[in-house]
């Protein structure tokens, strides 16, 4: 049945069908396989009740309150801090890049909007400083991956719906992750600089100087505390939380005078564009899992792996290639949906912390953002950097084997999930 299905499901996305009809038929099919009386009951009710979840409507707010930021200009006071922060090191740009990207994932969550909007600024100026525009563009797509990990993460907000985690709990876990994500992206970044003997620009910033762009940016710094805070100490659910976050950037956005209402319009478009296809990716990728279950084989699963059970950091390991693998050949959103629910039964008998299963799944789903052939950031990055996608996918290896190694960083040290969340309790 496994295998008809996912035959199917290719055999679709190859044909060029969308990718949530190329779900649903597969669902189809595998509804034939089980029981085809069950089609017509059971197959709108799991469609439609797979997306019947509040939490879930803090995803496209989070999008909105991302799209507002990039709208009212919020995005380029944030770059003009990483500017003085890092940019008069050797390389300076690339470690602006990263760094943007840090503080951009504080509010949006979405790897492809941080391409979009940070790759159309800085890859230009990055080629008119010394880089190749294949790594400008690597650098781009890479970094972007810190926005699923640093909260708010819509890739979090799925996998606490789908296991009843603590959404508060994988946020702080989040936070270490993907400020070492950074960090490796920068350590790249500044090898690469030396190495091609890329120049310095300008010397240290001035007090003043760096007093007021941190002021001039302080209203986009503020959005990540009101988010994380809120729901650590309480006082919000990620729903609610989402939607003060989006009331928050469009008043600073008004206030500031950077959102005008034809801004704030398409910002809605967009977001309602955005949200209507992960949407319906996630309604039929939770039939598909619902049958799944339905069939049993998460336990087939978890009797397939029980005799490495006593090793948590082998089934971490071994998660971690099939959700790679996974992710190269699948959609991001449907394959957190599809794969949880059967990796879940394994690591709690295994002894893995939900929350740390929670972050490993994410930053491997992440990852697949920039893995060929289905690589959405490098499709972005290739786009908004006027270069062959095909040449981009030759040149991106580094930048995913950089997050690989992040990765196996926390397989094995699970504390650099874990610590923050108990030092907070």
């Amino acid at each position: 049945m496994i295998l008809t299905m996912l035959t199917v499901f290719l055999a679709h996305v190859l044909l060029g069908l969308p990718l949530f009809l190329a779900l649903l038929t597969t669902a189809v099919v595998g509804f034939l396989f089980v029981d085809p009386g069950m089609i017509p009951r059971m197959l709108p009710q799991q469609f439609f009740g797979g997306i019947n979840v509040f939490s879930l409507m803090a995803i496209p707010l989070f999008i909105m309150a991302g799209n507002l930021m990039n709208a009212s200009g919020l995005t380029e006071r944030l770059m003009g801090l990483a500017r003085l922060l890092v940019g008069h090191l050797r390389g300076g740009l690339g470690h602006v890049n990263v760094v943007s990207s840090v503080f951009f994932a504080g509010v949006n969550g979405s790897a492809v909007a941080d391409t979009s909007a940070l790759g159309s600024l800085l890859v230009p100026a990055m080629q008119k400083e010394g880089y190749t525009r294949a790594f400008a563009a690597g650098l781009t797509a890479g970094s972007s991956l810190i926005g699923p990990i640093i909260p708010p993460s819509i890739f979090m907000i799925l996998y606490a719906s789908l296991t009843n985690t603590s959404v508060g709990d994988l946020f702080l876990a989040g936070v270490i992750p993907g400020l070492l994500l950074g960090l490796a992206f920068m350590g790249m970044n500044a090898w690469h600089a030396w190495r091609h003997g890329l120049p310095k620009r300008g010397g240290l910033p001035r007090l003043g100087e760096l007093g007021l762009a941190t002021l001039t940016a302080l209203p986009a710094l503020i959005a990540p505390f009101i988010i994380v805070a809120g729901i650590v100490l309480g006082f919000v659910t990620p729903t609610e939380s989402g939607a003060l976050t989006a009331l928050y950037v469009a008043l600073c956005g008004i206030l500031l005078g950077g959102l005008r209402l034809q801004d704030f319009w398409r910002a809605l478009l967009d977001t309602a564009r955005l949200t209507s296809a992960i949407f319906l990716i996630m309604a039929a990728s939770a039939t598909i899992s619902w049958l799944l279950s339905y069939a049993q084989v998460p336990a087939q699963f978890v009797s397939l792996l029980s005799p490495y059970i006593d090793n948590a950091v082998l089934i971490l390991l071994l998660l971690s290639a099939i959700t790679f693998v996974t992710g190269m050949f699948m959609e991001e959103v449907s394959a957190l949906m599809l794969l949880t629910p059967i990796f879940a039964p394994v690591a709690m008998m295994a002894g893995i912390d939900p929350v740390h299963l929670g972050v490993v799944i994410t930053l491997n789903i992440t990852i697949a953002l920039i893995t060929p052939p289905m690589g959405a950031c490098v499709f972005v990055a290739a786009a908004v950097s006027r270069i062959e996608i095909v040449a981009l996918f030759r040149t991106i290896w580094p930048f995913v084997l950089t997050a690989i190694g992040v990765l196996l960083l926390l397989i094995f040290f699970p504390q650099l999930t874990l610590w923050l969340p108990a030092a907070i309790g």
